[in-house]
């Protein structure tokens, strides 16, 4: 199959919405929104993180953080504590529930990337990493980009 350079963008798109469509409907078994799962995922990460910090992650307004964390906390799955350094500052701290629910997501994402990724063979899936890992850095913006967009870098395929 020939890839043109105009579908890439819509690939892209529909490949990520497919994953992440499958995965929301597995973690709704935990009881979590979209939002509140990508913030506990980055929580999990980051062991301790800022309000700003988290809202830096998730690509949204540090408000709708605010208001997410208000109701994950009313929820028992985050605290926040003051910043021994800038009292204005509240630091967000994953629970242990938060924890555990962390090692379903994971569970749950390696079955839905098993999945997405059944019917290819090592070297497809290597050179699929590869090709991903290169659009990332081509687009890579370095004097904004915050480290979030690929986890390692991967060798070509052989």
């Amino acid at each position: 199959m020939k890839l043109g350079i105009d579908r890439l963008g819509l690939l892209l798109h529909d490949a990520t919405r497919a994953v992440r469509k499958r995965f929301e409907h597995r973690a709704a078994a935990l009881g979590l929104s979209s939002a509140q799962w990508r913030l506990l995922v980055h929580l999990a990460r980051e062991e301790r993180a800022t309000q700003a910090r988290l809202a830096e992650l998730l690509e949204v307004e540090p408000i709708s953080v605010s208001r997410l964390l208000d109701r994950m906390e009313q929820a028992g799955w985050v605290l926040r504590e003051p910043d021994a350094r800038d009292r204005r500052v509240r630091i967000v701290v994953p629970t242990p529930r938060t924890l555990r629910a962390y090692d379903d997501i994971r569970a749950m994402a390696n079955e839905v990337y098993a999945e997405a990724l059944s019917g290819l063979s090592s070297e497809t899936r290597a050179a699929l990493a590869y090709a991903l890992n290169t659009i990332i850095t081509n687009l890579a913006d370095t004097d904004t980009d915050t480290g979030g967009g690929c986890p390692q870098t991967l060798k070509a395929p052989e």
